[in-house]
């Protein structure tokens, strides 16, 4: 069974929010929303100061607390793991909000457009009219580009056109995506090396997403 997962190596990423911006795009989120963060730390005094960053997404847990609280079943998890929310039934409570402890969902109060649905193409369209009014969002994986895998053959982590779109365009490279249970997939090789690690480990969540510790 296909468990998709994303490894992040701390030792590439120049913080320069590409992947934020370009998931803002890919998504078409509204103003204010971001499903793709980049924290920004600095360590040491003036002049001897090092920067870090830690980009950070809906982990896409095997322990989702956000599934768990879910009054309506509005968050559900996929056959591949990833976690996706119907906005359909989303009554915006919050609860996967406070639940989370990545702080990785959004709420969106009110969509708002950059232009007329009507002038816009069937498939930017259909992507917009996903979200509402007073819902709760979050990163998808890019579940619209990798269920095209299907389609075209292509593999998710390798062709582009199926991989989420943060890890296209992550200027350092920094970001591996595949199948965690595929033990000849780099990211399944990479999960398990000396570097890596998960955030809140102690929070038992068992997410998807992984971290390399800089060398």
């Amino acid at each position: 069974m296909t468990r998709w997962g994303m490894v992040i190596d701390l030792g590439k990423c120049v913080g320069c929010m590409t992947c934020t911006v370009a998931c803002e795009c890919e998504n078409f989120l509204p103003y204010g929303i971001s499903w793709a963060k980049v924290a920004d730390f600095e360590d040491g005094k003036y002049p001897h100061v090092k920067r870090t960053f830690l980009p950070t997404l809906c982990m896409h847990c095997e322990e989702a607390p956000c599934l768990k609280v879910c009054p309506t079943e509005a968050t559900s998890r996929r056959e591949d793991g990833i976690i996706i929310t119907d906005y359909e039934k989303c009554i915006g409570c919050r609860l996967c909000i406070v639940a989370c402890p990545y702080d990785s969902r959004s709420h969106v109060e009110k969509l708002e457009l950059p232009a007329p649905l009507s002038l816009m193409k069937k498939d930017v369209r259909s992507r917009y009219q996903l979200l509402k009014d007073q819902t709760a969002s979050k990163c998808t994986f890019c579940a619209h580009r990798i269920d095209k895998a299907k389609e075209t053959g292509k593999m998710p982590g390798k062709d582009p056109e199926v991989t989420p779109i943060c890890v296209n365009t992550c200027v350092g490279n920094a970001r591996y995506f595949g199948d965690l249970d595929d033990p000849e997939s780099e990211v399944s090789k990479l999960s398990k090396s000396d570097r890596a690690f998960v955030l809140y480990e102690e929070a038992k969540t068992r997410p998807s997403v992984y971290y390399l510790k800089r060398r």
